[in-house]
């Protein structure tokens, strides 16, 4: 007979590999022990057939009234819904149709589930409910649990990549004194022990740098992000980066570097150095060209600025290109404003983008040929900004120049420049070695290389606006992908979900 174990806790003895490795692999004849989750159960005379699903996929199991008897037949076939977990002791045998069944002489239910599941084809189509229970779209889903095994593997080759490269794994501080590494409006918490506020971390740079100082002369981070800025499919507040720094290594050394580690997921995960994103076939395999971010910049909207080297000059020339303009935005901002509208959008198949103006990054080592532009370069894919690196500044009395100059902009009314912190600087002053570090938005590389829509698909859990509030966004956002972007472009800055890619 079948027995309800629900409110036994759980039992043991059950094969601990995937039901579609005991299953599958096993001769026919070979009687097995399998558990999991109840997602097909059709009665069709004296059989019942059904399909179990774990971890790694489904098996099909029966019940044949036949062999079971009619009284336990229909006891059997009554005690199971779609959801429930159940336990299958059984003979493996194959169906005329040549696919593996697990024919139960022994039938538990584990578990039951109180609510009904949500219909494959139709029942959880809608974009916003997929994403705020994403545990329902793992159990409907194929694709979807497929893409967070894919991501989960890239990242163990990402890690296996550096590891075998001499670089150690660290973990630096979440909350932080003062927001830097990047330029990005930081979250404020306060710590209820000390009394005081503090940010959460944008980049991890300044504390990755401090590591070096101490010798260690190889080390990454691969952990959570966080910039209180505007949100779009290419962007969330709450992201995963992954930064490393090498002493004695320059931009040039990352350059070749990012690219081996970047064919080395696609290789060992992919099997492929060509992927489609969205109807469109982006070549990693072919060379990545380099473009001088200056020269395109002139190219695709007239404003060269190798020549045009003040404010007042620059906010008059792109006022004329008809984009928006704030009125606090720095230089440094205008520049950034002017790139992101008139030339990434055209960078579409990987490449590098170098030599960018030197007021750009307070972080990072100007050039030696032509100390207006810096030692640096970013990886676009797709108009995406997906890596962004630089030669590192090692002069504390420079560093602290330039610090300073971010803290009277953000005196003046940005509130998106580097905060100047005293304990990076003194480290600084014990000597840092030459180097070059790397950050790479992690959420948007698996999301090209899985063809996802926005940054959320690759997320198990985004963070989603109030469900109370949200219920008629939800309607609205529908089945398409638009329904990621209801907050708009408006107000959302690029550095918002990495592109400014924290540290580099």
């Amino acid at each position: 007979m079948a027995t309800d174990e629900s409110t036994a806790g759980p039992r043991s003895g059950y094969d601990t590999d995937s039901v579609t490795t005991a299953a599958g692999a096993a001769e026919d004849g070979v009687v097995v022990r399998l558990a999991g989750r109840v997602v097909l159960w059709r009665r069709m005379g004296g059989l019942v057939f059904g399909h179990i699903q774990d971890r790694a996929g489904r098996v099909q199991v029966s019940l044949s009234r036949d062999e079971l008897g009619v009284e336990t037949f229909q006891e059997w076939a009554r005690a199971v819904k779609i959801g429930d977990f159940v336990g299958v002791t059984g003979r493996v045998y194959t169906t005329r149709r040549g696919e593996k069944t697990v024919g139960a002489s022994e039938l538990v239910v584990l578990n039951r589930t109180v609510r009904a599941l949500p219909d494959k084809w139709q029942g959880l189509s809608n974009v916003e409910s997929r994403l705020r229970r994403r545990y329902l779209d793992l159990l409907v889903n194929n694709d979807s649990r497929e893409r967070f095994r894919t991501r989960a593997r890239a990242i163990s080759r990402i890690r296996r990549f550096l590891d075998d490269n001499d670089f150690l794994e660290v973990e630096t501080p979440m909350l932080q004194e003062a927001a830097s590494g990047a330029a990005a409006r930081p979250f404020v918490t306060h710590h209820n022990a000390l009394g005081e506020d503090f940010y959460l971390r944008i980049s991890p740079e300044t504390f990755l740098k401090r590591v070096v100082v101490g010798s260690l002369d190889r080390v990454y981070e691969l952990g959570r992000n966080f910039r209180n800025e505007g949100m779009d499919p290419s962007h969330l507040q709450e992201f995963t980066m992954l930064e490393w720094y090498a002493a004695y290594w320059d931009y040039r050394d990352n350059m070749r570097f990012v690219r081996e580690m970047v064919l080395a997921v696609l290789d060992d995960v992919f099997g492929s150095r060509t992927v489609t994103y969205d109807g469109v076939k982006l070549d990693f395999g072919a060379d990545w060209p380099e473009l001088d971010y200056r020269a395109e910049v002139a190219r695709h909207s007239g404003i060269d600025l190798t020549v045009v080297r003040d404010l007042p000059t620059l906010r008059a020339r792109i006022a004329e290109l008809g984009l928006e303009v704030d009125d606090a935005a720095s230089y440094a901002g205008l520049v950034d404003l002017l790139y992101k509208k008139t030339v990434r959008p055209h960078l579409v198949q990987p490449c590098f983008l170098v030599h960018h103006p030197a007021e750009l990054v307070p972080l990072a080592r100007r050039s030696d040929a032509d100390p207006s532009r810096l030692d640096m370069f970013q990886v676009v894919v797709n108009g995406w900004e997906l890596v962004k690196a630089y030669s590192e500044l090692v002069d504390p009395v420079e560093q602290r120049r330039r610090l300073e100059e971010q803290a009277e902009l953000r005196a003046a009314g940005d509130d998106e420049t580097m905060m100047l912190e005293e304990d990076f600087i003194e480290a600084m002053e014990y000597g840092m070695p030459p180097m070059s570090g790397l950050g790479i938005g992690i959420d948007r590389l698996i999301a090209l290389l899985t063809d996802a829509p926005t940054l959320r698909e690759v997320v198990l859990f985004p963070l989603m606006r109030d469900s109370r509030r949200g219920q008629q966004a939800d309607t609205a956002a529908g089945d398409t992908a638009a329904g990621d972007a209801a907050a708009g472009e408006t107000g959302a800055r690029d550095i918002g979900g990495g592109d400014e890619l924290g540290a580099v």
